[in-house]
């Protein structure tokens, strides 16, 4: 699986013959340096560029181009070297961007040979710089891995050498650009995206090339999600929206003004349908705010990482510790500080009002399936024929964007099971509510996507089945009861609870039996052959030991076969059977009656903040969709 990588984010290499692919909107210089453990550069020849593109373990490209590979063979280096730093930096002349805030943001991917690949990282959040450290390899403990760094530097390709301890960086600098300038007229813009998908960048509209930079080609296809530098655009396209053969092209963004990112537009991802490719958008949605979150807690972390060593360095000289020097010393680490993070923020903010205004398009033109109970989607709701691919069942968000909600889409038929935790514990705002009003909560919940699910299939193709061992959740399922959808009176008691698992667990056997036998044919005729969901409530009142071993069995077997779980339970109440009930709340898909920031992102490392789909306050939307459904019910048994 392919590691994709933010700023400062590290990835174990698995194997030492790499190749190194740069992608960019215009021609870029690709070099490289070797290091010691201290990641000094010892002299010229540990430095691989256009006029000597050749050292021990390493080759780069002898031109400027939009398109490069670099060959590493990390079993190669001298012994000495500890750490490969890859280089990008823009050409000078006449017409060249001056800036990577005016051209599209590289894309580096690190691969084997045989193109697979290991690690990517687009460099985003780029303004003034003309050079950038795009990403290092270092060993480790003997260990080689892969850091993405993403450093710029306004002072351009001198700055970074002599940052790395080259000696005479700046005539060595323009002796590259020389290089450089004889072969440019050879240099090359990026291909279409090959047959294979392989990857390719390009701008979102007539804002990304910005100023003095060529234009790039009109791709056939989106390139992947990407921030662009402060000037630019978000490109809302993402890399794994695609399918196995050319989609009907997407709606077409009105043309954007000049100097103004293109307008968003609902459906802008490929896909076979519209609700397919809204389903790709969303979730490269997901992805663009997740990676412009984590890229401007990089900045931070690297804002204050160098305010922290500026001030170690001040403080540990005696002669700065008294007098002027050393305030003066602290005042500019701050205002570097201060410089760092405004711009990070500025960036974000530009990011996060782009991805509201998609979100702003998007919304509207949701099917009911991915939207929310307070869409006017809804007021024109019918029995659907199918099934959608997929059921919104709550809303994502970020602290640096509480404003813009994700939805949280979930594909159909469902994978897992679903756990509504009714437990105070789980986080500050469930502690600051009742017992008794969580509980509640947790149950309307339970209900409104049971509603949801109930809505989006066809008729008579799901049923819903209710444990209710106490009898507690009369008023949250009223609106199931009072509408006739469910299969039958909550079950309470446990008699009730013994009858209901019995009837599911035989169900699941029958099905698995004809399944492997290959005789669906043979199924007994009362057997219910639609989707069942089973809402659990307080569990686990009511459930003996052979109870527990049925609904355990459900959670596991169930979902292969079209039954589904969903509980609604406290974790803290079922502590007298230890770990035996460990696999069944790890099988389960929990969310919370409130928000709660326990959907963790393992890519960035985020926490996401869940949020539960509710009703407007005084609407009548669910009620309303459900007698629509027992309607199309009792026509079809007629």
């Amino acid at each position: 699986m392919t590691a994709e990588l933010v700023r400062g984010q590290n990835h174990t290499l698995p194997q030492t013959r790499l190749e190194i692919r740069v992608s960019a909107g215009s021609p870029v210089v690709a070099g490289a340096t070797l290091g010691d453990e201290r990641g000094t550069v010892r002299d010229a020849e540990w430095i691989a560029h256009p006029a000597s593109h050749r050292v021990p373990g390493l080759e780069v490209s002898r031109q400027a181009a939009a398109d490069h590979r670099l060959a590493v063979d990390l079993d190669a280096l001298p012994d000495s070297v500890h750490r490969v730093t890859v280089l990008l930096a823009l050409p000078v002349g006449p017409g060249q961007p001056a800036r990577f805030g005016a051209v599209a943001a590289p894309f580096v991917a690190v691969t084997g040979l045989d193109g697979t690949e290991i690690a990517t990282f687009t460099l985003t959040g780029l303004d003034t710089e003309s050079a950038v450290s795009a990403l290092e390899l270092y060993r480790r403990q003997g260990v080689w891995k892969v850091r993405a760094v993403g450093q710029g530097y306004a002072a351009g390709l001198a700055g970074m050498l002599a940052d790395q301890g080259v000696a005479e960086a700046a005539e060595l600098a323009a002796s590259i650009q020389e290089a450089v300038a004889s072969g440019l007229a050879r240099s090359v813009t990026p291909p279409p995206r090959a047959p294979d998908g392989e990857r390719v960048r390009h701008p979102a509209g007539p804002a990304a090339s910005g100023d003095g930079g060529p234009p790039a080609p009109a791709p056939p296809d989106p390139a992947p999600a990407r921030t662009e530098a402060p000037g630019g655009p978000v490109n809302y396209a993402h890399p794994r929206r695609q399918t196995s053969a050319p989609p009907p092209p997407p709606p077409t963004a009105p043309p954007a003004a000049p100097g103004r990112p293109a307008q968003p537009v609902a459906g802008d991802a490929t896909g076979w349908s519209m609700d397919e490719r809204l389903y790709n958008q969303i979730w490269g949605m997901f992805e663009d705010l997740a990676r412009a979150v984590a890229a401007y807690r990089s900045a931070v972390d690297f804002a204050e990482s160098r305010m922290d060593q500026e001030l170690d360095r001040t403080l540990s000289d005696p002669r700065s510790r008294i007098g002027g020097a050393g305030d003066r010393a602290r005042e500019e680490a701050r205002a570097k500080h201060d410089e760092l993070t405004g711009r990070a923020r500025e960036a974000l903010e530009r990011d996060l009002a782009q991805l509201a205004a998609e979100s702003a398009v998007v919304e509207p033109a949701l099917p009911a399936a991915y939207a929310g109970w307070g869409n006017p989607v809804w007021h024109g709701y019918r029995v659907p024929m199918e099934i959608p691919m997929a059921l919104r069942i709550g809303d994502l968000h970020l602290p640096e964007g509480i404003g813009l909600r994700i939805p949280l889409l979930v594909r159909l038929p469902l994978e897992r099971g679903i756990w509504v935790d009714s437990g105070r514990t789980a986080s500050e705002a469930a502690a600051a509510t009742p017992g008794d009003r969580l509980r509640t909560l947790a149950m309307e919940t339970a209900v409104a996507l049971a509603a949801r699910l109930l809505a989006v299939y066809p008729a008579d193709d799901f049923s819903v089945h209710v444990i209710d061992p106490a009898g507690s959740a009369a008023g949250p399922l009223a609106p199931l009861v009072d509408a006739g959808v469910l299969a039958g009176p909550p079950a309470s008691g446990a008699e009730g609870v013994a009858s209901v698992l019995a009837h599911l667990t035989r169900r699941v056997d029958l099905v698995q039996m004809a399944i492997r036998a290959g005789a669906s044919d043979a199924l007994p005729p009362d057997l219910d052959t639609a989707e069942q969901l089973l809402i659990v409530n307080d569990f686990p009142h009511g459930f003996d030991d052979r109870a527990v071993t049925q609904l355990r069995y459900l959670a596991d077997e169930g979902p292969s076969v079209g039954v589904h779980l969903l509980m609604v339970a406290d974790r803290e109440d079922t502590r007298a059977y230890g770990p035996v009930l460990d696999p069944l709340w790890r099988s389960l898909l929990r969310i919370t009656p409130v928000a709660d920031d326990h959907l963790a992102d393992p890519w960035v490392g985020h926490a996401w903040t869940y949020e539960p789909l509710r009703a407007p306050q005084g609407s009548r939307v669910l009620e309303q969709v459900l007698a629509l459904v027992a309607e199309a019910r009792r026509a079809g048994y007629r």
